[in-house]
């Protein structure tokens, strides 16, 4: 049995995160970052990791879609919570406008 995998910290196993969890991370918790995030300053960070030349200004668009399957994959593992109307929510079952913040914040 491999125990290397406990669970603990929301930041833990950040190394082996997607791309686009290890962003959402990041941005809940830079110092001064706001309590909740939406999904679209996720997607915008996220964006500017992957920004080429010739991109254009609404690359983070292409994001969303990824920003919130990997928002509910961190929800169900206790990362973050999911917020509507600034009370958090079944990740499993929720629409419309939401935010993002850590646990407990």
């Amino acid at each position: 049995m491999n125990d290397s995998k406990k669970s603990g910290s929301p930041a833990q196993d950040t190394a082996s995160d997607d791309p686009v969890a290890t962003a959402i991370l990041a941005l809940l918790t830079a110092p001064g970052a706001e309590r909740a995030v939406s999904p679209e300053a996720a997607a915008r960070a996220y964006a500017e990791t992957r920004r080429r030349k010739n991109d254009p200004p609404d690359l983070w668009r292409r994001y969303l879609n990824a920003v919130r399957q990997q928002a509910i994959h961190l929800a169900r593992a206790g990362r973050i919570e999911i917020l509507r109307k600034g009370k958090p929510v079944d990740p499993n079952d929720f629409k419309g406008v939401y935010r993002l913040r850590l646990p407990g914040g």
